[in-house]
């Protein structure tokens, strides 16, 4: 698999398929439903079990920006890039 590329994908008991926008820290990931991407969640992950929290459209919009930020101050211009084509798609 291809890391470039890779889509991660996992699936909400209510709202079925979720698609990873972004990590947001180490065991944090945004979310959103894969079909109208109008329903986003932060899924927390504890190693034994996942943590659905729904967060509005303009919160998740924070989060990615703050990552994008992040990113750009890292110097990680790839992920920067996958990131802001994501952002674009998505907000």
């Amino acid at each position: 698999m291809n890391p470039e590329t890779s889509e991660t994908y996992i699936n909400h008991p209510t709202w079925g398929l979720l698609y990873k926008i972004s990590m947001l820290d180490d065991n944090q990931d945004l979310f959103t439903t894969l079909y109208a991407q109008r329903l986003f969640f932060l899924v927390t992950s504890d190693g034994k079990s996942l943590k659905f929290q729904s967060i509005g459209r303009t919160e998740a919009r924070m989060m990615v920006e703050n990552r994008l930020r992040t990113l750009r101050r890292s110097g990680n211009s790839q992920e920067y890039d996958q990131l802001q084509s994501v952002f674009q798609r998505t907000f």
